[in-house]
């Protein structure tokens, strides 16, 4: 059975971001990879290097917070498509995270995207997860 690197992904994220960490440090596959592109596109990663450790490479990301009234508040993430139960959508219906203040990532025939991208190109695919 395999690893779900998604889910670490966000796991790692929601973690480092639960104790305020600055930075993140992730595997480095072609998806994760794809994935901190589009957060670090989005504004939710403030930047991305690559390193390597014993033949081995990861991803060092620092996190970006928002500054409230209340104090430090981070992004929420959360996995929808999983091994055991894939969840497909075409264009037409892509959920709207908060009335597209979010974003929706997807992993479609020509590569993994953002909602925003995938129904200008009018294509449709996995739903990965949901980020606000």
């Amino acid at each position: 059975m395999g690893r779900d690197t998604i889910a670490d992904i966000i796991t790692s994220i929601r973690n480092v971001d639960m104790y305020k960490k600055e930075t993140v440090r992730i595997a480095s596959t072609n998806i994760t990879e794809n994935i901190v592109k589009i957060l670090l596109r989005e504004g939710f990663i403030e930047n991305v290097r690559k390193h390597q450790e014993s033949k081995k490479f990861f991803l060092v990301s620092t996190l970006r917070y928002k500054r409230t009234r209340k104090g430090v508040y981070g992004t929420i993430l959360k996995r929808v498509s999983r091994p055991g139960l894939r969840i497909y959508s075409n264009y037409q219906r892509i959920p709207k995270i908060l009335g597209g203040v979010g974003i929706v990532i997807l992993s479609t025939s020509q590569g993994i995207m953002t909602d925003r991208e995938a129904r200008l190109k009018k294509i449709g695919g996995e739903i990965l997860c949901y980020i606000w």
